[in-house]
């Protein structure tokens, strides 16, 4: 059948999350270069702003159509906490329990639209029932890496003690923060399902869509597909490409280049992790220690009235105001990290700063917090495209032990040999991109075929 004169609709259905929606709308801008496909974009009225304009940034609003599905009305989480993004941490878990309320408004959706394919991310396993129940195939994108789910499976259902990959296992007080998650999950989502977490995979249909590259996940990408039973299709980085010749407006990056190669840190810590004020002091304290020079990102929760003067040790902006600047707006962050004057990444080791970091050779300093967080960190530091900051006895980073680890990244010889093999990762997953995107690209394209096939 030509792809050309032929369309198939696609519905892309990511969770609430700017970690989330934006591999979601990368995908979507990458597989509508390659097959005719018309994609309909589902999220809540909060998000639809920011997806709208990378919409119009792409020039793709005659391929996207934007959906609004609606979560029921609720006084503890009014319509602008309907995403993750500045959410208050305590209301993490009541985001993900009223998600739930939304099957009603996408049974609506999915019938009105009748699109020839589902693409559902993790939290939502009752929309690819609804899709499959109506003999639409439902294929399960999870923005996560392989290793990750390796790990979850090892630990939460085989215990397998042959498992190649035990020196990224955590120990038993890493693994609370996850055990909570899978807790609530299995009472509230997956609704006791023995398997609970891998309910998505059972119900995608032959293939599963991961955020990661064969050039730096092969080994795990190959493992997880034998031990799911399903075909793992990497979808590559999905990292925008930057021009570094190209500021802008942003004061940050004629600061950055009136410095010298390869001399500044980056630290941030994503959208929705919000630093306490004894990490701030521990973080404060490694840079003043380390005397590098660095951009630090700081957010807080929404309605959080705290100046940066407020949440910095005293007298912290005076004594670094020479090598350091501190921000709590959005700063272009794959511009910064593509930039020649950024040594290093000072990052929680969210999925999609990791695989940043790496496409622009940028080794990680990785200070995890919690979840997937601290399986991406050892993977960074076992694999040899960072080094993770080691805690003290409570489990705890502190300034003297983040100074340490800049040091040995940014300043001495061991830092050559990281920042060599970081780049040799990044070559390998560049060289891979298009084609496991062209791969993607055809297997949505099959299960379009085969759905119009059956129906014919």
């Amino acid at each position: 059948m030509d792809s050309i004169t032929t369309s198939f609709k696609i519905l892309m259905f990511p969770w609430l999350a700017h970690g989330h929606i934006f591999p979601y709308l990368e995908l979507s801008k990458r597989i509508l270069k390659i097959k005719n496909f018309h994609i309909y974009f589902c999220s809540t009225a909060i998000n639809l702003p920011s997806i709208k304009n990378f919409i119009d940034e792409n020039m793709l609003e005659n391929s996207i159509e934007l959906v609004e599905i609606h979560l029921k009305p609720s006084q503890e989480l009014p319509p602008h906490y309907h995403t993750t993004k500045n959410l208050p941490s305590h209301l993490n878990f009541t985001l993900l329990k009223a998600f739930q309320t939304a099957d009603s408004s996408f049974s609506n959706i999915i019938s009105n639209l009748k699109p020839d394919l589902l693409v559902y991310d993790i939290y939502q396993p009752w929309s690819a029932k609804q899709a499959l129940s109506q003999g639409i195939p439902a294929v399960h994108f999870a923005p996560f890496g392989a290793a990750t789910f390796s790990v979850v499976y090892y630990q939460y259902k085989s215990k397998d003690p042959s498992f190649p990959f035990l020196p990224l296992c955590l120990p038993d007080q890493d693994m609370e923060t996850m055990d909570r998650l899978i807790k609530f999950l299995s009472a509230h989502v997956f609704y006791d399902d023995k398997d609970s977490f891998f309910m998505n995979h059972k119900l995608s249909s032959d293939i599963i869509l991961l955020k990661t590259s064969k050039g730096f996940e092969g080994k795990y990408i190959e493992y997880y597909s034998n031990v799911s039973h399903k075909k793992i299709v990497p979808v590559g980085p999905l990292v925008k490409q930057e021009d570094t010749n190209e500021e802008g407006d942003f004061e940050v990056l004629k600061w950055l280049s009136m410095k010298d190669q390869l001399s500044t840190v980056y630290i941030s810590f994503g959208s929705e992790y919000f630093l306490n004020k004894e990490e701030i002091e521990a973080i404060a304290k490694g840079l003043e220690i380390s005397e590098v020079n660095f951009i630090w990102v700081i957010r807080f929760p929404i309605g959080e009235k705290i100046t940066l003067k407020e949440a910095l040790p005293q007298g912290f902006l005076e004594r670094v105001k020479e090598r350091g600047i501190v921000v709590e707006t959005w700063v272009p962050q794959a511009k910064i990290l593509a930039h020649p004057n950024t040594a290093a990444f000072v990052s929680h080791c969210g999925w999609s700063s990791v695989n940043e970091s790496i496409y622009y050779g940028v080794p990680i300093i990785a200070m995890p917090f919690k979840l997937n967080m601290l399986i991406d960190a050892r993977l960074v530091d076992f694999d040899g495209v960072g080094v993770e900051v080691k805690r003290d006895e409570n489990k705890l980073y502190t300034g003297e032990e983040l100074a340490k680890t800049i040091k040995k990244v940014v300043f001495d010889d061991s830092g050559h040999e990281l920042r060599r093999k970081v780049r040799q990762v990044s070559d390998e997953m560049k060289r891979a991109e298009e084609e496991e995107l062209d791969d993607a690209a055809e297997q949505l394209w099959q299960l379009c075929l085969k759905k119009k096939e059956r129906v014919c």
